[in-house]
């Protein structure tokens, strides 16, 4: 039986394609970089057919460079960035308008309105998530309802809605399959996650009509098949889940009280609850870790909207530095004595604030203040950030035990970020041998169904710890830093209110 698979690992910006071998080891990469569409204030959009077309051209490429051929490759594995919106004709495939990326906020005011008319609860209970223009819900109505003729077309079933996956699942089956996974539906705003469905209550607040939906999966099973002409022969489309929870599952968080953070443009951290959902009484999502034969892996999620994000700032928006690589070592000569902090609110701040209208700002500038001190406030907000996730965590989730957190995603390549981290959160964090546990965890999804990848605890055998950050800072010091990041914070969410 063919060995290998593919993991399509379409993020917020690039699309990726890694190869895995018979042996689970990484044979052939490809990246390509993606626009970010900025239209107006707090917009954030992706256009669906460089989505598409990065994806299509990652996957033949690491093919053509492993020398492999479809009929070599058991399984495709898909990841992706959550909550991003498409909606497409049917009859067409193509998009009605560019996709609309999570980080997105045009939808703040619906959002501030349906929440006034108490719809704030029902969201809650239903889905775990809070009433934010982060999921895909208000997204999807404002298409309907902006778009010329949309509402009508998509009534008559001739449009469809998808998250990132079900969009792409639609282009590699060539227009056979409009399916999602119980992960990426979960995202939505629409998805009852204790009943495993879509909720007809919400579609009607909403103002959605369910024949825009797709069907949903579990994470791992026979999902499709991609169409022949694509890579010279048929692939089984085998592993789904939105790019959070394939981390976890490459992280092989499988047990209740696992916990893992991912920091890429945004930071992630996924805290296992087992199958029991746990109500969140400190501003944290309530969400699917992955479904599996049916069975749903529960978790407490926090979002932090922007964290490697800030980095790309000051590469390309400040032109501060050439490389992100370049942010540890820069950080490394600042200053200590100068206490700046930046919130970088870019496009509000996530859990467990959840304020849309929240901008970013440097706090404590001198005219001493350089490169190096912003390069370190930069990182230092991304571990008050994860603090911040970890402290309700810890009080929505007491019986967790010792915390030890599982870290992935392009920042943590830095050293000295993740012993910020470790400091900061007062716990020990860990960087694994593969950094991307993302496209792992959609290779083993479909590695597994495919029968050629082991079970979940052969599958956490297999992976190991590059290096362990410890603690190394006196709790004085710790306290008095992330008192000053809760000032800062409050002061920016203050300006917000004027």
């Amino acid at each position: 039986m063919a060995g290998h698979v593919l993991a399509l690992d379409q993020g917020t910006t690039s699309s990726r394609a890694l190869l895995f071998g018979p042996s689970m080891t990484v044979v052939a990469t490809a990246q390509q970089e993606l626009t970010q569409h900025f239209p107006a204030e707090g917009w954030v959009e992706h256009d669906p057919e460089e989505i598409w077309r990065t994806t299509f051209e990652t996957a033949g490429q690491t093919l053509t460079r492993a020398g492999v051929s479809a009929s070599d490759v058991a399984a495709i594995g898909i990841a992706n960035q959550r909550e991003t919106t498409v909606v497409w004709d049917r009859r067409t495939g193509r998009a009605i308008h560019r996709a609309i990326v999570w980080q997105d906020r045009r939808t703040t005011a619906e959002c501030a309105r349906l929440a006034a008319s108490g719809l704030d609860a029902l969201v809650r209970e239903r889905t775990g998530l809070l009433l934010d223009p982060y999921f895909s819900a208000t997204k999807v109505a404002w298409l309907l309802d902006t778009i010329p003729g949309a509402r009508r077309d998509a009534e008559n079933g001739h449009l469809a809605f998808g998250t990132i996956d079900s969009f792409l699942l639609w282009r590699l089956t060539g227009g056979r399959v409009h399916a999602t996974d119980a992960t990426n539906a979960a995202r939505t705003m629409l998805f009852d996650i204790r009943r495993g469905v879509w909720d007809d209550e919400l579609l009607t607040a909403f103002r959605i009509p369910a024949v825009v939906l797709p069907v949903v999966c579990d994470n791992a099973g026979h999902l499709g098949d991609t169409d022949p002409a694509l890579f010279g022969g048929s692939i089984a489309i085998r592993g789904m889940a939105g790019d959070q929870q394939a981390a976890t599952v490459g992280q092989a968080c499988f047990a209740p009280g696992m916990m893992k953070s991912t920091y890429g443009t945004g930071c992630f951290a996924l805290l296992n609850t087992g199958d029991t959902p746990v109500t969140s009484h400190n501003r944290l999502l309530t969400t699917i870790a992955y479904q599996l034969e049916g069975r749903r892996t529960y978790a407490l999620e926090g979002s932090i909207f922007v964290a490697g994000a800030a980095v790309q700032w000051l590469r390309d928006g400040l032109r501060m530095i050439g490389s992100a690589a370049e942010t540890g070592p820069l950080a490394e000569t600042a200053d200590t004595s100068q206490d700046v902090v930046m919130v970088p609110a870019f496009v509000g701040l996530g859990a467990p604030y959840w304020n849309p209208e929240a901008r970013g700002a440097l706090f404590g500038l001198t005219r001493a203040t350089g490169p190096a001190e912003i390069a370190r406030a930069t990182l230092m907000s991304v571990a008050f950030q994860t603090r911040d996730l970890i402290e309700a965590m810890r009080k929505d989730w007491p019986g967790q035990g010792d915390t030890v957190i599982r870290v992935d995603g392009g920042m943590v390549a830095s050293d000295w970020l993740l012993q910020a981290i470790a400091d900061m959160v007062d716990a020990p964090v860990e960087r694994p041998h593969l950094l991307e546990t993302t496209a792992l965890g959609a290779a083993w999804l479909a590695g597994h169904s495919a029968g050629v990848w082991p079970d979940q605890a052969g599958f956490a055998r297999s992976l190991a710890v590059e290096r362990r950050f410890a603690p190394a800072v006196p709790d004085d010091e710790r306290q008095r830093r992330y008192a000053a990041w809760q000032r800062a914070v409050a002061a920016v969410i203050g300006f917000a209110q004027h």
